[in-house]
């Protein structure tokens, strides 16, 4: 059974950066699609970003083309999201999510996922 755990939240200024971290175990096959959600107060959970552990292939919400980057190390099983530029409206619970399925872009735009971590906060305020 595949076990994240999110890392790197906190609290943050307007127009500041946040790195977070995923880290994977229990990965049994190589085609794995991880990638990052978040939930606000009141919302629903939206695909943030999300990517193909194999080939590299990404997907990235509207809300975050060109502020969030994320990459991954397969060697360390370990997803990153950097977040720059941050807005207020990207206050929220991160989670990140890993499917055997393929593609990483269904995974994010149904939000739905096999595995899950526990989440980790993200508040940007001054």
């Amino acid at each position: 059974q595949v076990q994240l755990v999110e890392s790197g939240g906190g609290l943050v200024q307007p127009g500041g950066s946040l790195r977070l971290s995923c880290v994977g175990s229990g990965f049994t096959r190589h085609y794995y699609a991880i990638g990052w959600f978040r939930q606000a107060p009141g919302k629903e959970r939206e695909g943030v970003s999300c990517i193909q552990r194999t080939d590299g292939d990404t997907y990235y919400a509207d809300s975050v083309k060109g502020r969030f980057t994320i990459s991954r190390d397969n060697a360390k099983n370990t997803v990153y999201l950097q977040m720059d530029s941050l807005k207020p409206e990207d206050t929220a619970v991160y989670y990140c999510a890993a499917d055997p399925n393929p593609p990483a872009q269904i995974m994010c735009i149904t939000s739905e996922a096999e595995s899950w971590g526990q989440g980790t906060q993200v508040t940007v305020s001054s």
